[in-house]
């Protein structure tokens, strides 16, 4: 890794395969990147997926990089490059981001499902695994937020309740 990568502190941002315009143009500000930019981050990178803005992405002006694309085969390696990651509630995307143990903030998309998103968000916030925001309060938690409180999220073991679920159906185990 050369010098300029270790200076380097990328923000991603993802909304999955979702259309989440709020998100992205609260990202999408001179006012948001000021924030990051206090924070020390020198690089925005967002997946918006189906954007539907109208306007460019990325406007000019900005004090760090800003970079976005559509969709990829896999975030993988956005995710392992980034310093902090912003997201969209959904839960593939967040369990994705705490595996990899970085600092999360969701945001999430009230558009969905009931807002079925705010239910996961606010649990694992008050567990301690991720911080939440909405769209409007966005830069706030971001400027605010010490990523040190954040609790490290451990993988469960899902033999207890498929044993259960096993149980309640009548399905025997099979021996090995």
């Amino acid at each position: 890794m050369g010098p300029a990568a270790r200076l380097e502190r990328t923000v991603f941002v993802t909304v999955g395969t979702t259309k989440f315009d709020a998100l992205i143009r609260a990202v999408d500000q001179q006012a948001f990147a000021d924030v990051l930019v206090a924070a020390g981050y020198t690089r925005l990178v967002m997946q918006i997926g189906r954007w539907a803005g109208g306007e460019a992405v990325g406007g000019p002006g900005r004090r760090l990089v800003v970079e976005y694309f559509d969709f990829a085969p896999s975030l993988a390696e956005h995710l392992r490059a980034a310093a902090l990651v912003i997201s969209h509630a959904g839960s593939g995307s967040i369990f994705e981001a705490l595996r990899l143990r970085l600092p999360l903030v969701v945001v999430p998309n009230p558009l969905l499902m009931d807002n079925h998103q705010a239910e996961l968000a606010t649990k694992l916030e008050s567990e301690g695994y991720l911080f939440a925001a909405t769209t409007d309060g966005l830069a706030a938690v971001v400027a605010g937020m010490n990523p040190a409180r954040l609790v490290p999220y451990e993988k469960g073991d899902p033999a207890g309740i498929v044993r259960h679920i096993d149980g309640v159906m009548g399905v025997r185990a099979k021996p090995l």
